[in-house]
């Protein structure tokens, strides 16, 4: 049997609250989908964070609506979806019982039985995202020795392991923080979270470990995979990831990366603002998602239009703060294009860029003092 292992679409993801990623995303499940038919699937695995928000947007729902009735009614693939930390649990596992009729399985949150679905000779076991408390009151007997994410997964696995039968091959769904794994900028919330970083071994046992939460592709060894996001969800270290799904095939459990293409390349470009202007780029790069990284001057109004007439999808500058070579900071086109009616934005984001922080409440006040001390100077010449 062959089934198809992706994670984190973060359906309903602007791009700092601004630029919707939806176009792509329906773009990427097109050729997910492709893919799925043309290796002859016998399922995909969808390792968690299928949304953006554990309040899902209209529109991220709707894409998510008609992706999995394409698959599971047009296709006839079944899916096997866990909710990973941006899913809402409860939310996401709704009508599930329903669903399995449809061929969409999902595991919205932990139980006190091990979530497995027989498919052939396999077993799929769905390991939603957990918490150490969770797994404290569905096993409370086992409570006093669960002290830490590690200790909770332990927990949880030696219980899904009991549930082995002899002769069939098991494969784990999980959407979890391995140690030493690759983060990427997109990863806020695992490196912020990375007290619930968990060692492999704990995954001893399963033939195939399906993950998802780190966005950058990457094998932990044999049978311990991340996908990674199905798009570059940041500038830096994705600029330079393949993206990526991978076929498995349970006969050897051998696996295949099959590369994914994207509607918008991501680059980062460095320059002058004479050479940016005038640089003649690729239409990939053109047309794809830009951050300019400006070396010689402030940029103002006027040298943001020039970029935005060259660079059709803009979505980040970082220049020279003001006339001073110290400083630089960095701007979301959103951002900049209403610094006069949002200035307070654009001073939190500095202080991010200068001081590694947001302002305090203190701060932001002497700020607002300041900005209407100018204003009334203004007003009065």
């Amino acid at each position: 049997m062959k089934f198809l292992h992706t994670s984190d679409w973060h359906l309903g993801m602007t791009f700092r609250g601004g630029v919707s990623y939806a176009t792509d995303q329906r773009f990427f499940i097109e050729k997910i989908c492709q893919i799925a038919v043309e290796e002859k699937v016998d399922g995909i695995l969808l390792a968690g964070d299928v949304f953006d928000k554990s309040i899902a947007s209209s529109e991220a729902l709707h894409i998510y609506d008609e992706a999995m009735t394409y698959i599971c009614a047009d296709l006839e693939i079944p899916v096997y979806v866990i909710a990973g930390n941006h899913d809402g649990a409860e939310r996401i596992s709704q009508c599930n019982e329903l669903l399995k009729k449809s061929g969409l399985y999902i595991a919205g949150s932990l139980s006190d039985e091990p979530q497995v679905v027989n498919k052939g000779d396999v077993d799929i076991y769905l390991l939603p995202w957990i918490s150490t408390d969770r797994v404290r009151a569905i096993y409370p007997d086992k409570a006093d020795g669960i002290n830490s994410m590690e200790d909770a997964y332990r927990v949880v696995l030696d219980r899904y392991r009991e549930a082995f039968v002899n002769g069939r091959k098991n494969i784990l769904v999980a959407h979890a923080f391995i140690v030493n794994a690759k983060t990427s900028v997109s990863d806020r919330a695992a490196e912020v979270g990375k007290a619930t970083m968990i060692g492999s071994y704990v995954f001893e046992g399963f033939d195939y470990v399906a993950l998802g939460h780190l966005h950058g592709p990457q094998q932990i060894n044999g049978n311990i995979r991340y996908s990674g996001s199905p798009m570059a969800y940041s500038f830096g270290k994705e600029e330079k990831q393949e993206k990526s799904v991978t076929i498995i095939d349970t006969d050897s459990f051998e696996q295949k990366i099959i590369p994914l293409p994207q509607l918008h390349k991501r680059t980062t470009l460095t320059g002058s603002f004479e050479d940016l202007v005038r640089a003649d780029y690729e239409d990939g790069i053109r047309d794809g998602y830009v951050r300019l990284e400006v070396s010689d001057s402030y940029v103002g109004m006027d040298s943001m239009a020039a970029f935005r007439e060259k660079y059709r999808n803009l979505l980040e500058v970082t220049g020279r703060s003001f006339d001073r070579d110290d400083t630089r900071i960095t701007m979301s086109i959103e951002e900049f294009e209403n610094a006069d009616t949002d200035p307070e934005s654009v001073f939190a984001q500095y202080c991010r860029d200068m001081l590694d922080e947001a302002p305090g409440e203190h701060l932001i006040s002497l700020f607002k003092t300041a900005v209407k001390e100018y204003e009334k100077g203004v007003v009065e010449g």
